[in-house]
């Protein structure tokens, strides 16, 4: 699982407690939030009940080892970003590291500082990119005008049947969602995650009930329509006119 909050969070898992013990405290020095597992099964399981944005493990642990853990890992979440660490310098250990999918593979003993880099530089590259629809602030729905900073909807803008509201802020948001996911499905765990939080049975009812609330501000243009697709989420679709 990938955390969200400010400070990243490091599953540390070496067999050495005292060279772990170093490692999370030199990690934390640097404002990173580290969880230390001392072997690959508490590792798989402190991945578990925790967040993460980078993991890294010692090759050679009892119980499962550094390669073991990072297969088990991969399975679950192909994104997240793994360091191994080995006193092995072999070419089959380093390639085997590669091919489950390891981001780096640093040999013992090694220069704090260069791990400290090569952490910054692969959660840089593991960043999210920024989706350009994010940056959009004005919407046209067919008949009406979105404006989404004054949560202002506009039906016939400029013409003499205008008609505005005014929405609440959690009926801006998810207009928005729809507007940037305009004739494609809009995930349901989607909306609940960024607009609710969370994605539950009580947030789940809680947007059904906005999703009628936008039906009722939509009405007056015939061409458009919110849809439920089942098991998946809604999908706000604007029909061609036909012609007559």
């Amino acid at each position: 699982m990938t955390a969200n909050n400010n400070k990243s969070r490091i599953l540390l898992v070496e067999d050495d407690q005292n060279f772990g013990d170093v490692l999370r405290s030199y990690l934390e020095m640097h404002d990173y939030d580290v969880t230390l597992a001392t072997d690959g099964v508490a590792g798989l399981e402190s991945y578990r009940k925790g967040e993460f944005n980078l993991c890294i493990f010692d090759v050679m642990m009892p119980k499962k080892d550094g390669f073991t853990l990072g297969r088990e890992i991969r399975e679950k979440d192909k994104e997240m970003p793994i360091i191994f660490l080995t006193a092995k310098t072999l070419k089959d250990d380093v390639l085997e590291g590669f091919k489950i999918g390891a981001d780096d593979y640093i040999t013992k003993p090694f220069n704090s500082e260069e791990l400290l880099y090569r952490i910054q530089a692969i959660l840089k590259r593991s960043q999210p990119k920024p989706d350009p629809r994010e940056e959009v602030k004005e919407f046209d729905i067919g008949k009406y005008h979105f404006h989404f900073p004054l949560r202002i909807l506009t039906f016939n803008k400029g013409e003499e049947s205008e008609e505005k509201y005014k929405l609440s802020p959690k009926e801006a948001q998810l207009l928005r969602m729809f507007a940037m996911y305009m004739n494609d499905v809009l995930p349901r765990s989607e909306a609940l995650t960024k607009i609710w939080g969370e994605d539950n049975y009580f947030t789940a009812r809680s947007m059904d009930v906005f999703v009628t609330k936008l039906r009722k501000y939509l009405k007056l243009d015939e061409q458009l329509e919110i849809v439920n697709i089942h098991g998946n989420g809604f999908q706000l679709l604007l029909k061609e006119e036909e012609n007559v």
